[in-house]
């Protein structure tokens, strides 16, 4: 990519000056970037090489800056380099540079946009991991939308990327589950039931009830509940984490792993970690119950990892996971929660500190509510009340393409707004449909050069010096940022700012659409712009494809 070229361009003219003794003799500085100006007017890159040296070098930043852009205003990349304000260079591209560039992207094929950023580091990205206590909803969705798109993202930057949902199979939760299923099960057959307020009232429970009704008949009818109630909390379990898992299938979302809860308290993990953490004392008894020192560990207070009748809390079992996942070794950690999370953070960190290890290993993205917006009012989302709207109704609405980009046209920390009248209309209005026309638009061009016997050439065969006109060098310059957004996306765990990227070329698309003909009667104009428009192409399906939507040939 071009800002890689520039960076490459000013060091080796750096060392050159010194190597020459026009600069002292010192090392280039680690801290040195090249940026992309946020004007226009300011070149379509800059560096702070000069500003960083100078202190080394005892020289004015703006005397090192002449220098370097002495030396780079006679390079062929750049039509012009300018010194600005104290020191800063600003880079101007050459046209022809920009032109030249559309053959590198063409040769990179599919894999243009790919890159070895993350050095074949492992990463585990965990998320979802919802309770199997109720279907999914739009919420869950757009966690599974973050999760997925962001594995997608890091493996296509150079990441060794696995995926795992953390299965809460235990605890009072899944009794309450069983109990409500075994009580709406009585209800079935008959029986008077106060149903409880604190049980869960969604019409699935009564499905669920249903079900196993029909397959067992009333054979738990005078079954005391203590003895029944495993049974039905593993039924109601199974058949609810059945539907997770088909939901998930349904909106492209895939797992390398399902990881239960239930297999730690198995295997004696929890118990064990616990242990390792009494060793290292860490662990104290207090009112009958066993509490952790996480505030030595950065977390605002103490946290109770065994209460005073024996049972263990889910931080325990949390404890035992997360200690699970650093001893798979991985490089990092991604953990995608709710944002009712938020003070869960410090103490899961504070036991990663616990076990010897930097508490950057962990990174936790928290994923802010969904507003679900229809006819100008929202509906509720209450999974004990019953009163929410499943993923799996949404996407039989709006489809799995408009969900996944919705979910991610803004920042997961920010709540979002899923108007579904909007989601559905076929507008320039609708985002994933601006974004994929565009896409269907290029596909169209190749459908009419086809009908009209023009043939693409190879691209070695092709003028780009023809692409001239701005909008074609706009295009060329936004293109090239393809690798950067999909690294600088990776690097910053920010699966949404490719919906951003998507967004703003498809509007540079649409702008040359309609004001140049991909096909007309000079020969040598149409093989490059259908050079162009093959490598625009690549490029939205490149994009879609990291966010797990499809580029569609048509619409």
């Amino acid at each position: 990519m071009m800002k890689n070229r520039v960076k490459e361009k000013v060091e080796e003219a750096f060392q050159e000056l010194t190597g020459q003794g026009i600069l002292p003799k010192i090392e280039i500085p680690s801290a040195h970037q090249v940026s992309v100006p946020k004007q226009r007017n300011h070149g379509d890159f800059a560096s702070n090489i000069s500003m960083l040296a100078a202190s080394a070098a005892r020289l004015a930043p703006r005397k090192i800056a002449e220098s370097l852009a002495e030396t780079l205003h006679a390079d062929p990349l750049f039509e012009k380099v300018e010194v600005a304000g104290p020191g800063f260079l600003n880079f101007f591209v050459a046209r022809e540079t920009w032109q030249k560039n559309l053959l590198l992207m063409y040769q990179a094929g599919e894999g243009y946009g790919e890159s070895d950023t993350g050095r074949g580091r492992r990463v585990l990205v965990e998320f979802v991991s919802a309770n199997p206590t109720g279907p999914l909803h739009v919420g869950h969705g757009r966690g599974a939308a973050v999760g997925d798109s962001l594995a997608r993202i890091m493996k296509a930057a150079g990441f060794r990327v696995e995926t795992e949902y953390y299965i809460n199979d235990v605890g009072n939760q899944m009794k309450t589950l069983g109990r409500s299923v075994y009580l709406r099960y009585l209800e079935l057959l008959g029986e008077e039931i106060d149903f409880p307020g604190d049980h869960y009232q969604g019409e699935y429970i009564k499905e669920i009830a249903a079900e196993i009704l029909e397959v067992e008949g009333d054979k738990f009818r005078d079954v005391a509940e203590q003895e029944v109630l495993g049974f039905f909390t593993q039924q109601a379990v199974d058949r609810i984490f059945r539907g997770i898992k088909e939901d998930l299938q349904n909106f492209g979302v895939h797992f390398d792993n399902w990881f239960s809860e239930r297999t730690l308290h198995e295997s004696s993990q929890v118990e064990q970690a616990l242990e390792e953490l009494k060793e290292k004392g860490f662990l104290y008894e207090e009112d009958g119950a066993l509490w952790f020192r996480t505030s030595q560990l950065g977390d605002e207070k103490d946290r109770v990892v065994r209460r005073s009748n024996g049972e263990l809390t889910y931080f325990a079992a949390d404890i035992a996971y997360h200690l699970n996942k650093i001893r798979r070794g991985y490089d990092m950690l991604v953990d995608i929660w709710g944002a009712d999370h938020h003070g869960y953070v410090p103490r899961v960190k504070a036991a990663i500190r616990a076990f010897g290890k930097d508490e950057n290993l962990l990174n936790v993205l928290l994923v802010q509510l969904v507003s679900l917006i229809e006819g100008g009012e929202q509906k509720a989302m209450s999974t004990r009340a019953g009163e929410f709207v499943t993923l799996r109704e949404v996407l039989e609405d709006v489809g799995r393409d408009a969900a996944r980009f919705i979910f991610l046209t803004r920042r997961c920390d920010s709540p979002l707004e899923f108007d579904l009248d909007l989601a559905r209309s076929q507008t320039q209005e609708n985002p994933v449909f601006y974004v994929q026309y565009a896409h269907a638009r290029l596909a169209s061009v190749f459908r009419k050069a086809k009908e009209a016997g023009v043939e693409m050439r190879g691209a070695e065969a092709v003028d780009v010096t023809r692409l001239s006109e701005p909008e074609e060098i706009d295009l060329l310059k936004a293109m090239d940022s393809l690798p950067l957004v999909i690294a600088e996306s990776a690097e910053a765990q920010e699966p949404h700012r490719m919906t951003y990227f998507l967004t703003e070329l498809a509007g540079k698309l649409h702008k040359y659409y309609t004001k140049h003909r991909f096909l007309g009667d000079d020969e040598e104009l149409t093989q490059a712009r259908l050079l162009l428009a093959s490598v625009l192409k690549q490029v939205f399906k490149k994009g879609l494809g990291v966010l797990g939507v499809s580029a569609p040939e048509s619409m």
